[in-house]
């Protein structure tokens, strides 16, 4: 358990190996969508095509930009590249390896379904069956050009009565699921020498380069999630003085309505604010509904249930306070 709580913290602070997780399940959907697809060539002229190469080729691109919605990089990135000049000088060094590390990451799943949808040969065969010379073919050297036409728009269909037991519809899907096999294959090993090359010959230009870029380009990342969780530090903490505010503010309304309020005692901060009573835990919810405090924590001081004037309770300025906020807030 030890050990998977290790992983799961690794991931959690590794950006990187968070969105090579996602690259990597997105790559396995692909396989998965393939596979489960159920994969009806039409068999018509003008058709097949259409279909065929629809299948090769909008999945991918669904996938790739799936690829930029997972990829946080990607909106830091236009952020960065979008942003003022401001007091901080764009790198456009640093954007440019932002931008091609997150191209990577999301054209794995689109080359991963293309490959395998090489691999497997259905898509090109039915893309491709109507514009295989027939001349080619012993089984349509009698036919005529519009009859072997129509014949091998039905090659894709197997269970077609025409072309059910016909040998040369064989040969034809023999001899297309080739050439797509033969251009997968080719596809996969360019890819496997492009990523080779990439990964050993890259220390062979300016290592110091490299290094700042990749460096700078970690650093946006991590002060882009330091800012976000500063942001939410503060909306607590600023939700935490709205809500004290509200309760101090609303005791004298209470009390106008017949609640009895516990004095408190000398040195001591009462924390329920004199808030004991299921009743008048109700009354205080209905008023937070219908009368919410405005959006205003710049005021000093507050009105005392007795008609007293009483600073607002330390938050910031004493260690008490934060221990005490850190146990309400920290969830």
């Amino acid at each position: 358990m030890d050990r998977f709580r290790m992983i799961f913290q690794y991931f959690q602070t590794n950006s990187e190996s968070v969105m090579n997780g996602i690259c990597g399940l997105l790559a396995l959907a692909s396989v998965k969508i393939y596979t489960c697809l159920d994969f009806s060539c039409p068999c018509l002229p003008h058709y097949n095509m259409a279909y065929g190469l629809g299948i090769m080729f909008v999945p991918p691109i669904a996938l790739f930009l799936c690829g930029l919605i997972l990829n946080r990089q990607s909106l830091v990135m236009l952020e960065e590249w979008r942003r003022p000049q401001g007091h901080r000088r764009k790198d456009l060094a640093v954007i440019r390896y932002m931008c091609c590390s997150i191209m990577q990451r999301a054209l794995v799943a689109p080359a991963v379904w293309i490959v395998v949808t090489l691999l497997d040969g259905k898509c090109l065969i039915c893309a491709f069956s109507g514009s295989v010379d027939p001349k080619k073919f012993v089984g349509f050297a009698n036919a005529t050009l519009a009859q072997a036409q129509e014949m091998l728009t039905r090659v894709p269909c197997k269970e077609d009565e025409l072309m059910r037991n016909s040998t040369s519809r064989r040969a034809v899907s023999r001899y297309l699921r080739c050439w797509s096999q033969a251009l997968g294959w080719s596809i996969l090993l360019i890819l496997i020498i492009a990523v080779f090359l990439a990964r050993w010959l890259s220390p062979c230009f300016n290592q110091a380069a490299l290094l700042q870029t990749r460096h700078w380009s970690n650093y946006i990342d991590i002060e882009q999630k330091i800012f976000e969780e500063t942001c939410c530090e503060h909306s607590r903490l600023f939700a935490h003085q709205c809500i004290l505010h509200f309760f101090e503010s609303m005791q004298k309304e209470i009390r106008q309505h017949s609640f009895n309020l516990p004095r408190e005692k000398e040195g001591e901060e009462d924390l329920l604010r004199g808030i004991t009573d299921h009743d008048q835990v109700n009354k205080l919810l209905k008023m937070w509904y219908y009368e919410k405090p405005p959006l205003d924590v710049s005021q000093v001081t507050h009105r005392h249930p007795l008609g007293q004037e009483r600073s607002p309770p330390p938050l910031a300025g004493s260690c008490g306070a934060r221990s005490k906020f850190t146990q309400h807030t920290h969830v």
